[in-house]
Parts: structure tokens; C-alpha cells; sequence
């Protein structure tokens, strides 16, 4: 029998559920760097997955508690997609992936676990399968979540910026 000692999952395990969306609960709160929010837009925001398939994985999602694609109305579906753009542009510039890969999460059975459409954002290097998935069945994210987010944030914030004209 194989062990993978993940402490910091106690955390979530043990906490009180109280039904509600964890994604209408990240998009109501001003707690940004706690709850590892990037960017607040008018319709949608950005936000790393605490439980990341790879250094840098991002979540867009619309403000709206939205359960299918066909539900989101054209404002949102622009920002949603506009947010997208903006992400694969910084994560190129702050951690140089090779490549992406871009999925939409729609209902609990779609691997979402809430029933609130979102996008997500996995920054890809080559040789970033390695033996550890493989033969250890453990996925190896390089860096801590606090560090990403800085580096992440600064980009994000440099980025917007410059394409509002400012500097």
C-alpha cells in the first residue's frame, strides 16, 4: 500500500460545508490574496486553484452563479473569454509554459465539484510528466501557492495596467 501525505487537505476535509458555492463565495468576499483571486472584472474574475495540476493553474469565472454555457449571456461570455486571453498572455510572460491546456468545467460530474461553469488554465512544460506521476503516482508542483500569487498578482496588475495606457 502506497501513502501520499497531504496535510494541508485537512483543512478542507474537516471545515464546515454549508452548501453554498465555493465560487459565489470567492466572487462575494474581498479577500482577494486568501482566496488566491487575481483579478476582479465587472462580469467575471481570476482566480489559482488551491489544488493545482500545475504551477500557475487558473480559474475564470463568472460573478453569476451560472450552471451551463448556454446560461451565461453575451457580456459574460465575452469577459469570460476576454479573462482567458489576459491569462495566457501573463502566464507566458511570468512562468514561460510550453504550451496550455484549457478546459470548461460544467456541473459536479464534469470534475467541477459545484455546479457553477468555470474555465481553467493549465500551464504546460515539456518534460512536466515525469517518472513521479508515472511510477510514484505524485504530482510535483515546484513552487508554493503564496509565491506563485505574488508573481502572478505583479504580472497581472503590470499587465492590465499597460493595457489601459497607464503605466
Amino acid at each position: 500500500m502506497k501513502f501520499l501525505w497531504a496535510p494541508w487537505r485537512m483543512d478542507y476535509i474537516l471545515k464546515e460545508k454549508k452548501g453554498e458555492c465555493i465560487f459565489c463565495i470567492k466572487s462575494e468576499r474581498k479577500k482577494d490574496s486568501e482566496n488566491l483571486v487575481l483579478y476582479r472584472g465587472r462580469l467575471a474574475f481570476i482566480m489559482m486553484n488551491r489544488y493545482p495540476y500545475n504551477n500557475g493553474h487558473l480559474m475564470i469565472v463568472p460573478h453569476r452563479h451560472c450552471t451551463d454555457l448556454e446560461s451565461l449571456n453575451h457580456l459574460e461570455s465575452k469577459e469570460l473569454f476576454k479573462l482567458l486571453k489576459v491569462s495566457v498572455v501573463v502566464l507566458k510572460e511570468a512562468l514561460g509554459p510550453h504550451g496550455f491546456n484549457i478546459g470548461l468545467n460544467i456541473g459536479k460530474v464534469g470534475g467541477a465539484g459545484e455546479e457553477h461553469i468555470h474555465f481553467h488554465i493549465v500551464p504546460r512544460w515539456a518534460g512536466d510528466t515525469n517518472f513521479m506521476p508515472i511510477l510514484g503516482e505524485t504530482k510535483v508542483v515546484p513552487e508554493y501557492l503564496a509565491n506563485t500569487f505574488q508573481r502572478l498578482q505583479a504580472a497581472f496588475d503590470h499587465h492590465l495596467k499597460r493595457r489601459k495606457g497607464e503605466k
